[in-house]
């Protein structure tokens, strides 16, 4: 789960950037908050990410906790230039990961969460 700073650009950037599909929203009045969950697909067979919008709430520090969101793609270098072309900021171009061979790079969202790419043939 990410919280986020404005929920429809978030969904913006996931599906149209990374190509995700939205699969479903909920809204909690009472608590005020939204969460939006999106993947290449839905449980149980894919991952799902969660996108919780706290109403009101448009930045949040990231923690000394966070890593990162990792995914796995055939092809690292397409991917980028993918991202690229539909506005995405790629913040690591590709390359062999330092004392190794596979292939990565990162990318960040829109509320600065970084997304590693792995190139899995």
């Amino acid at each position: 789960m990410l919280r986020v700073g404005d929920l429809q650009r978030s969904i913006a950037f996931y599906t149209q950037v990374l190509g995700m599909t939205l699969l479903r929203t909920t809204e909690n009045p009472d608590y005020k908050y939204s969460l939006a969950f999106l993947g290449y697909g839905s449980n149980p067979d894919h991952a799902e990410l969660e996108l919780t919008y706290n109403w009101g709430v448009d930045t949040y520090e990231m923690g000394t906790a966070y890593g990162h969101i990792a995914l796995g793609v055939p092809d690292v270098y397409a991917a980028c230039e993918k991202i690229r072309s539909a506005g995405g900021a790629i913040t690591r171009e590709p390359g062999p990961v330092k004392g190794g061979s596979t292939v990565i790079a990162f990318v960040t969202d829109p509320d600065g969460y970084k997304i590693e790419l792995i190139e899995r043939l």
